[in-house]
């Protein structure tokens, strides 16, 4: 079990060391969520499985706050991983790559933004709702592993961890979100 963690604390310690080649982008993705918010627009976000999690996890820090200190009000995002209801019904009658495509469809609005997460850049359910999100003048950030795949050419901003271990780009993903929700919230109160 040693061996186990040394490895993928190893592992992990070089993915993170490359994160920093994203400052660029995290700048850019705080600015433009800021501004989403600025405008009374929301955020939404979508992946599945382990994606999915961090979709519920991301959207709950800005419903909430990232630091529990930091006292300020809520912010608009939904994750379109949580209507266990809507899911099983479309998913059954007009199937499951058409699940975020269809919520994004009727709650989406110009001036929204869709974080879409994937680990290898090609699920077709997310792939479906980034390209109506387009087409309903929504901004798209992504969050990638592995060589990017589909979306790497379909979002504004994408933050592609290029390693192949599923744990490793999850782990990297959610420092990445966490630092622009923190970057968010300082450019939208102020340092509390």
């Amino acid at each position: 079990m040693n061996q186990i963690l040394k490895k993928n604390l190893k592992e992990l310690s070089e993915v993170i060391y490359q994160l920093g080649n994203f400052s660029d982008e995290i700048e850019q993705a705080a600015s433009l969520i800021a501004e989403t918010f600025r405008n009374n627009n929301k955020l939404l976000l979508c992946g599945n499985g382990g994606s999915a999690a961090e979709a519920q996890h991301i959207a709950a820090e800005y419903v909430s706050s990232l630091r529990h200190e930091f006292k300020r009000k809520s912010l608009p995002a939904i994750a379109l991983t949580t209507d266990t209801s809507f899911i099983t019904a479309s998913g059954n009658d007009y199937g499951f790559d058409t699940i975020f495509q269809r919520q994004i469809e009727s709650l989406g609005n110009k001036g929204d933004m869709l974080i879409a997460i994937s680990t290898s850049g090609n699920s077709q359910n997310v792939i479906k709702g980034i390209e109506i999100a387009k087409e309903n003048g929504l901004k798209v950030i992504g969050f990638t592993g592995k060589n990017g795949g589909k979306m790497k050419n379909l979002c504004d901003i994408i933050f592609n961890v290029p390693v192949d271990d599923t744990g490793r780009i999850q782990e990297s993903h959610l420092l990445l979100e966490h630092t622009i929700v923190e970057l968010v919230e300082i450019k939208l109160f102020g340092e509390n």
